[in-house]
C-alpha cells in the first residue's frame, strides 16, 4: 500500500514526477515504470462508496470512501461547492495495490467580481436602478411612454429631485427622479421617470452586455455541484480509499434514565445519538463513530480561485539590473525520502485522529474485524446484519454489551458503533450508543442560593464509555417524572442530576453563629500581624411532609483560604466551592444538621509615625498583654506627639489672634495720623507686634519639638520585635 497526499496543481507531469521520485529502489526493479503520457484510462467509476463517517463536536466529519478500481482508473465524487473547500484542505488518497495518483482535477469558476469586470457597464452585484443609468450615460437609448411619442438619444444624466407634498413644514417628502436626454436634434429633454416610462438601449452590443451581466448573477445563485476526479494508476484490481473532513451538522446526544418498581439503588440507562445526514450522499452501511471533542477546524476558500493585484512597475531607462546567483533549495528528493521515512517508522507515534483512522482497514473489507481498541471495522456479515434501516433506530433494538466500543485519546473521546448505520442523504437518525444499569440514588437537592429544593438522582458512571453533555429523561414506575442536562461525565465519576422539584421539602438555615479568638501577633518593623482563629456554626432544618422518606442533600459554601470542617463533622462530597451533606429527614417530620468549620483571619496594620495609632495599639495591648513592654514606648512616643500637636493648633489660634490685634491697631494708627490721640495707638501697635512674633517663635518651636518627637518614633517603630502566641503563652 502506497501512501499518497495530495498536493492540488494542475500540472499532471509534477505530481507524476514527485510520485516515482518516492518509490523505492527495489519496487522500481520488481515493477515497470509506470506511462507518464498516453495513458489509456477506463471509463470514470461515478460511485466510490461512503464506508466510515467519524463526526465531531465541532461541526466537521471525517469521511472515507472506498472501492475497487481495476488497472488505470478514473474516479469521480461529487461536492458542493461549500464543501469542496474542506476537501481540498483535507483530502488523502490511499491505494493498496500499489499503483500510484496521477492527477486530481476538479471543474472551477471564476469569481462573480473578475466576471463582471470583464464587461463595460461597470456595475457590482447588487446593483440599484440610478448605477445601472448611470452604466448608461452616453449610451443612444430610446425612451417611450412619454407625451409626444417615443424619443431617441443619448443619455445624458440621471438626477434625484426631492418634493414636498404640502406647504406646511411638516409635509411629507417624496424622491422622484429625472432624465437628461439629448435627442438625435440635439435638443435637450429632461424626463421624468414613472412606473409608465421605459428606457431602451439601442445598441445591440449594449443590449448583448445587459443580457451577459443578468446571466451570470442568475448563476451565482445556483449552486452547482464540483466534479473531483481522480486518476488513478496501476495493475490489476486494487483497493482505493478516499478521504476527507466535510462540514456536517453537530451530533447531539439524550439519555434516558428508567428506575424499576422495586428500588434496588440501580437505573438503566440508555444513551442515544441524533445524527443528521445533509451532505448530499447515502451513508449506506457506514461504520459510524462520533467523538466528543472540538479539534481545531477552519474554511479556506481554496476552490476559489484569486487575483492578487500587482504592482505597476516602471519601466527602467537609467539603472540596470546586475546578473545574480542564489543558493540553492535543499534536494526534493531528500525531503521526500525524509517524509516518506517518518511515516513508515514503527517508532513514531502518530496519535492524529486522522492517520488514526487511515491506517484501519477499510469496512467491508474481508478478514477486517474490530480490534480490541475498537479501531478496525467491521466484516461483510456484520454489513448485513446492521439493524439500522433508512436511518432509524426502533425503540426495541436495544443494544447489547460490545455493540459499542470507546476509545480515548488526547482531549477527546469517540463512540465506535460496531455494527454498520445506514443513514439515507437527507434524513436523520437516532443511533443507541449506550444501555447499562449504573448506580443511581435518589435525593433531594438544597442550597441557600437555589432556595426550592429540587428532585435529583445520584449517578455513578460504572460503565467504560464516557458520557457525553446533553439532555436525559427520568422514568419512575413506569412514567415521565422529568428531565435536565448533564456535563460530560468520564467512567467511575459520580455526579448529581436535579430532574424536577421537590415540593414536599422545605429547607431553610434557623441558626448562624461565630466565634473570634486571637491566637498570634507578630510586630516587625513597623507591621503588626494578628491571627486569629475564627469559629462558624449554622443550623440547617429541613421538613418532610411527604409520605415518604427522603434524603436531603444540603450544599454548603466552601472556604478555600486555610478552613476546615469541625471534628465530628464530615461531608458525603466535596466540592471546589462547596460540600455537600447528608441528612435524611422521615416521613412527616423535621430533622436538623449543625454544619460547625473554623478557620484563620489575618489583619495587618502598618505603624506610621505621622498617624495617630494610640487607640488601637492600647487595644492590641489588652489583647495581648505579652506586648506591653514592646509597645509602651511606642504609645508614650505618640501621646506626646499628640500633645504637641494640640499645642501647636492652640498656638496657631494665639498667632491668628495676634496677628488681627496687630493689624486693627495699625488701621487706627492710620486713620489718627497728626493727632495726639495717635501716641497711645503707637504704644498698642508696638505691644502687637512683640506679643505676634513671640507667638511666631513659640509655634515654630513646637513644629521642631514635634519633628524631632517623629523622628524618635520612627527609630523606635523600627527596633520593634515581637512574637506572641496564645498557646504558647497561656
Amino acid at each position: 500500500m502506497r501512501f499518497w497526499p495530495m498536493v492540488f496543481c494542475l500540472a499532471v507531469p509534477a505530481l507524476t514526477a514527485t510520485a516515482e521520485m518516492a518509490q523505492s529502489a527495489a519496487t522500481r526493479a520488481a515493477k515497470p515504470k509506470q506511462p507518464t503520457a498516453a495513458v489509456a484510462i477506463a471509463p470514470v467509476i461515478k460511485d466510490l462508496p461512503v464506508r466510515k463517517v467519524v463526526l465531531y463536536k465541532s461541526g466537521v466529519g471525517f469521511f472515507e470512501h472506498a472501492g475497487l478500481v481495476t488497472g488505470n482508473q478514473r474516479v469521480t465524487i461529487d461536492f458542493t461547492s461549500p464543501q469542496l473547500n474542506d476537501v481540498l484542505q483535507s483530502l488523502t488518497v490511499l491505494d493498496d495495490g500499489g499503483g500510484r495518483i496521477a492527477g486530481v482535477n476538479y471543474n472551477s469558476t471564476t469569481p462573480l467580481a473578475e466576471q463582471l469586470r470583464s464587461l463595460s457597464l461597470g456595475m457590482g452585484e447588487d446593483p440599484t436602478s440610478t448605477e445601472l443609468f448611470q452604466a448608461l450615460r452616453g449610451q443612444r437609448v430610446e425612451v417611450t411612454g412619454v407625451s409626444g411619442g417615443p424619443i431617441a438619444g443619448r443619455l445624458m444624466s440621471v438626477e434625484t429631485r426631492t418634493e414636498k407634498l404640502g406647504t406646511s413644514d411638516n409635509s411629507l417628502t417624496i424622491d422622484k427622479f429625472f432624465l437628461t436626454l439629448v435627442a438625435t436634434s440635439g435638443a435637450v429633454r429632461v424626463l421624468e421617470l414613472t412606473p409608465t416610462v421605459s428606457v431602451r438601449p439601442i445598441d445591440s452590443s449594449l443590449q448583448g452586455q445587459l443580457d451577459r451581466y443578468l446571466e451570470l448573477l442568475s448563476t451565482t445563485h445556483s449552486t452547482g455541484l464540483r466534479h473531483l476526479t481522480l486518476d488513478a494508476f496501476g495493475q490489476g484490481r486494487r483497493q482505493l480509499r478516499v478521504s476527507y473532513i466535510s462540514e456536517v451538522p453537530v451530533w447531539k446526544v439524550t439519555y434516558r434514565m428508567v428506575f424499576s418498581h422495586e428500588a434496588d439503588g440501580n437505573a438503566t440507562l440508555q444513551g442515544w445519538a441524533v445524527v443528521d445526514n445533509t451532505v448530499g450522499t447515502d451513508w449506506d452501511n457506514v461504520q459510524l463513530a462520533l467523538v466528543a471533542g472540538a479539534p481545531q477546524s477552519f474554511i479556506q476558500p481554496l476552490s476559489q480561485p484569486l487575483y492578487s493585484r500587482r504592482p505597476e512597475i516602471p519601466i527602467a531607462t537609467e539603472a540596470q539590473s546586475t546578473p545574480q546567483t542564489h543558493e540553492a533549495a535543499e534536494s526534493v528528493a531528500m525531503q521526500a525520502d525524509g517524509a516518506k521515512e517518518s511515516l513508515n517508522s514503527p517508532k513514531s507515534e502518530r496519535r492524529d485522529l486522522k492517520s488514526k483512522y487511515l491506517a484501519s482497514a477499510a469496512p467491508g473489507v474481508a478478514g477486517q474485524g474490530l480490534d480490541s481498541k475498537g479501531y478496525g471495522f467491521a466484516t461483510h456479515a456484520d454489513l448485513a446484519a446492521s439493524p439500522a434501516v433508512n436511518g432509524v433506530y426502533r425503540a426495541t433494538d436495544a443494544i447489547a454489551e460490545g455493540d459499542v466500543s470507546t476509545s480515548a485519546f488526547d482531549d477527546y473521546f469517540e463512540y465506535a458503533l460496531n455494527q454498520p448505520v445506514t443513514i439515507r442523504k437527507n434524513q436523520s437518525a437516532m443511533v443507541p450508543i449506550l444501555q447499562q444499569e449504573v448506580p443511581a440514588e435518589h435525593v433531594t437537592l438544597w442550597s441557600e442560593r437555589q432556595r426550592s429544593a429540587l428532585r435529583a438522582v445520584w449517578l455513578e458512571n460504572k460503565s467504560s464509555l464516557t458520557l457525553d453533555s446533553g439532555s436525559f429523561s427520568i422514568f419512575e414506575n413506569g412514567e415521565f417524572a422529568g428531565e435536565g442536562l448533564l456535563d460530560p461525565i468520564h467512567p467511575g465519576e459520580k455526579r448529581l442530576l436535579s430532574y424536577a422539584a421537590d415540593q414536599a421539602v422545605r429547607a431553610k438555615v434557623t441558626d448562624r453563629r461565630g466565634e473570634r479568638g486571637l491566637r498570634h501577633v507578630q510586630i516587625h518593623k513597623g507591621a503588626i500581624v494578628e491571627t486569629y482563629m475564627d469559629v462558624a456554626s449554622v443550623t440547617y432544618s429541613a421538613t418532610n411532609s411527604a409520605d415518604l422518606a427522603r434524603t436531603l442533600l444540603l450544599e454548603h459554601p466552601r472556604r478555600n483560604n486555610g478552613w476546615s470542617l469541625d471534628d465530628g463533622v464530615a461531608a458525603a462530597e466535596t466540592a471546589p466551592d462547596l460540600y455537600r451533606f447528608r441528612l435524611p429527614v422521615a416521613a412527616h417530620s423535621t430533622a436538623k444538621l449543625e454544619v460547625r468549620e473554623r478557620g484563620p483571619e489575618h489583619t495587618r496594620v502598618v505603624l506610621d509615625p505621622r498617624q495617630d495609632t494610640t487607640a488601637y495599639l492600647v487595644e492590641l495591648v489588652e489583647r495581648a498583654p505579652g506586648a506591653e513592654v514592646q509597645l509602651r514606648p511606642v504609645i508614650d512616643a505618640e501621646i506626646r506627639i499628640a500633645d504637641l500637636q494640640h499645642q501647636i493648633e492652640e498656638s496657631k489660634k494665639q498667632v491668628e489672634t495676634a496677628a488681627a490685634d496687630e493689624a486693627r491697631a495699625r488701621e487706627n494708627l492710620t486713620a489718627l495720623k497728626g493727632n495726639d490721640a495717635a501716641r497711645r495707638f503707637v504704644t498698642e501697635l508696638d505691644q502687637a507686634e512683640d506679643r505676634l512674633q513671640a507667638e511666631r517663635k513659640h509655634s515654630a518651636d513646637l513644629e521642631r519639638q514635634k519633628s524631632e518627637a517623629e523622628d524618635k518614633l520612627a527609630e523606635l517603630i523600627s527596633a520593634l520585635s515581637f512574637d506572641w502566641d496564645v498557646t504558647a503563652k497561656s
